[in-house]
């Protein structure tokens, strides 16, 4: 399969070389960059699962690394273009090629038994809908790796006290122990992208099994940080905590200024009084 390299232009677009056209509205970027794929691909630590589902495979540039590992590997992808070129292109792939929309798919269709990996060069415009379904099926996936808009990926790694800790940071770190690799520039792409792009990998924590009601964590770190300005005795006002609690230290605090364990801890102590999380 014949790759573009470099800059975008009319003379090496993939459809006039028979392959797939990027389209918009489904925020396709098509990688060209034959080791940053590799590296991709060698961002999982390959230990611990047998399966894999790599999400958005577009023309396979990331697939065909992913081939040689010693996994299970199956592909999800929305663009019926995408799926033909799969088809005709990756023959070891037969009947793992999944024509479906990740966001709104069961994925225990897919592997429903055994716990899987997730990797992917995300589309910039869901990809943190991909991270929020990772989160909600952090049972089966141990471990997830991925490239995101470079900010993103930074947001979701961003320690606290840093100005892009929000709740992905928070959820994300929760649950999973998050490490940023590298950076990936826009001319890799085709047609390339405004922006630089970041990988990252999430590997689930030993333990994590919360102890605090998880639903109303979620709960509470979205409601501090959409007034991440205010200190969380203002912002947290909707859930009617009594004078002698909000008197706590930590309610003086801004959100960007607690860990994700001293949401944990926060968490615990407003169970007692949240009658409906």
């Amino acid at each position: 399969m014949k790759k573009s390299k470099g800059k975008y232009t009319p003379q090496n677009d993939p459809a006039a070389e028979g392959e797939v056209r990027a389209k918009k509205h489904l925020g396709q970027h098509f990688l060209t960059d034959e080791n940053v794929a590799q590296k991709i691909a060698d961002s999982l630590t390959w230990s611990g699962f047998k399966n894999v589902l790599e999400i958005g495979p577009g023309m396979g540039v990331l697939t065909k690394y992913l081939l040689k590992k010693d996994v299970d590997l199956h592909v999800i992808e929305i663009d019926r273009e995408s799926v033909a070129f799969l088809k005709e292109n990756y023959p070891d792939l037969s009947g793992k090629i999944h024509e479906e929309d990740f966001l709104k798919y069961d994925l225990k269709n897919i592997f429903p038994d055994a716990p899987f990996a997730i990797i992917g060069n995300f589309p910039y415009n869901i990809s943190t809908q991909i991270v929020f379904k990772t989160l909600e099926n952090r049972e089966d996936i141990p471990e997830f790796s991925g490239m995101f808009q470079k900010e993103v990926a930074q947001r979701i790694a961003a320690p606290h006290g840093n100005k892009t800790y929000g709740i992905l940071s928070v959820l994300a770190q929760a649950f999973y122990e998050v490490t940023y690799l590298f950076t990936v520039p826009p001319e890799v792409f085709n047609p390339p992208p405004k922006v630089e792009s970041g990988v990252i990998r999430l590997k689930r924590k030993e333990n994590y099994s919360l102890p605090c009601n998880e639903k109303l964590l979620f709960k509470v770190v979205k409601t501090a940080f959409q007034q991440r300005r205010k200190t969380l005795r203002n912002s947290l006002k909707i859930f009617q905590l009594p004078d002698n609690l909000r008197e706590d230290a930590i309610f003086g605090q801004r959100p960007e200024q607690l860990s994700t364990q001293q949401f944990i801890d926060l968490t615990l102590k407003i169970e007692p009084y949240a009658i409906s999380t």
